[in-house]
């Protein structure tokens, strides 16, 4: 973004309710800056009610691309002119992409949680990863996994009989029908199939929101011993910095990271097809502000 907004400035946003408490304004403001892209970065209130209407406004207004976060990444489908295929099986996109009045949507979340794992030096292709929790994030990490880069094996622990048990089936289904990865769907309540399934697995990703806000101090996995040493684990929260689970892990050796990589990278991805460029960030330079 340059020094002053004029005529010529584009725009990208983000679709949320609520959404002040948006880190993307910072985040892609701060890229563009650095860039030297003459793009602002705003943010607007929408919810199901008035998604449609936003998504119309993208058109009419020309902005360039847009951000969604909740209660938007569902509600969005109806209303784009194409699907990217990822986020189609994902069934929820969080990013929208206007090419001279053409919405496309994709969905960088699961993206987001596995350049992290790579950036740990951790392949995807091949190996075995324990996922913690099946909901939209649960998913969209899943689907990209198993779709997008070749994961071996996957194990999913998800609470059975709760409301995304039924999702749950469908998703580790679809991943079986349309990928060579190998996906199981087990009880998160059985402590003794989870540490099996964690004793030959590469990675260990929790979706679930067990350690921040009413559950922050509480763990999935119950102590340090569940997790082999040298195993990458990987925590969607973010605040608190370090999760119970991420505590535990490190005690155990192993090689953690919480939310704020995985934030970080799903906003690079978008960023990349917004602009056609490479982020001109890093992790590092958000963890300094």
């Amino acid at each position: 973004m340059t020094s002053r907004i004029t005529a010529r400035t584009g725009v990208c946003c983000v679709f949320g309710d609520p959404v002040k408490h948006s880190f993307s304004p910072k985040l892609h403001n701060k890229a563009f800056t650095k860039a030297g892209l003459d793009y602002a970065y705003v943010a607007f209130t929408a919810n199901e009610a008035t998604i449609g209407d936003a998504m119309q406004a993208v058109r009419t207004l020309g902005i360039r691309g847009c951000s969604l976060t909740m209660p938007n990444k569902i509600a969005c489908l109806p209303h784009f002119d194409r699907i990217d295929p990822t986020a189609q099986l994902i069934g929820a996109a969080n990013t929208i992409v206007n090419d001279d009045g053409v919405l496309t949507g994709y969905n960088t979340d699961g993206y987001g949680m596995l350049k992290a794992f790579e950036d740990m030096g951790v392949a995807i292709a091949g190996n075995k990863m324990v996922l913690l929790g099946l909901g939209g994030a649960g998913a969209a990490v899943a689907i990209t996994a198993a779709m997008d880069h070749q994961l071996g094996e996957l194990a999913v622990f998800n609470r059975k009989g709760g409301k995304s048990w039924g999702h749950a089936e469908e998703t580790v289904a679809l991943i079986n029908e349309r990928s060579a990865c190998k996906a199981h769907l087990y009880d998160l309540n059985d402590l003794e199939l989870l540490r099996k399934e964690m004793a030959t697995a590469q990675m260990l990703a929790n979706t679930t929101n067990v350690g921040m806000a009413d559950l922050e101090g509480q763990s999935v996995v119950p102590d340090s011993s569940f997790f082999p040493e040298g195993m990458a684990v990987q925590d969607a929260i973010y605040a608190p910095s370090e999760t119970k689970l991420l505590s535990l892990a490190k005690e155990a050796g192993c090689q953690v990271a919480n939310g704020l990589a995985m934030l970080f990278y799903q906003g690079a991805k978008q960023f990349e097809l917004w602009t056609g460029q490479e982020m001109p960030l890093t992790v590092a330079d958000l963890e300094m502000d």
